[in-house]
């Protein structure tokens, strides 16, 4: 087992990031355990059933993975995943009324000019 403290996380990240993919390691917040780093990889989390999807998904859906790295991360092609996050209700498109208004202009002027 590693431990870093928060300060030495700050100021470098990746060293505790290395020392996670070799063995837990444990943050430290003023000599107390805060939290704990495991390396996913080492852990063999990814490699279990339905882990890369759920994953995917879930990074996907909350905004912190681009619909292209998501489906990369799910080992899916694009239209796959789209299929997927559709069918638990996820948009794949998050747009605000004016957007989508804006978007809509945009679709007739392309059609009326071609």
């Amino acid at each position: 087992m590693e431990a870093v403290n928060v300060s030495s996380l700050k100021n470098n990240p990746s060293e505790a990031l290395r020392l996670a993919r070799r063995d837990v390691v444990v943050v430290m917040n003023r000599n107390t355990p805060d939290a704990l780093m495991v390396g996913i990889e080492s852990a063999g989390v990814l490699r279990e059933k339905g882990v890369r999807p759920a994953l995917a998904t879930a990074l996907f859906r909350d905004g912190h993975l681009s619909l292209v790295r998501a489906a990369r991360l799910a080992e899916m092609s694009v239209s796959q995943f789209v299929s997927h996050v559709s069918r638990l209700g996820i948009p794949v498109v998050k747009l605000d009324g004016a957007e989508a208004e804006q978007d809509m202009d945009t679709l007739d002027e392309w059609l009326a000019s071609s």
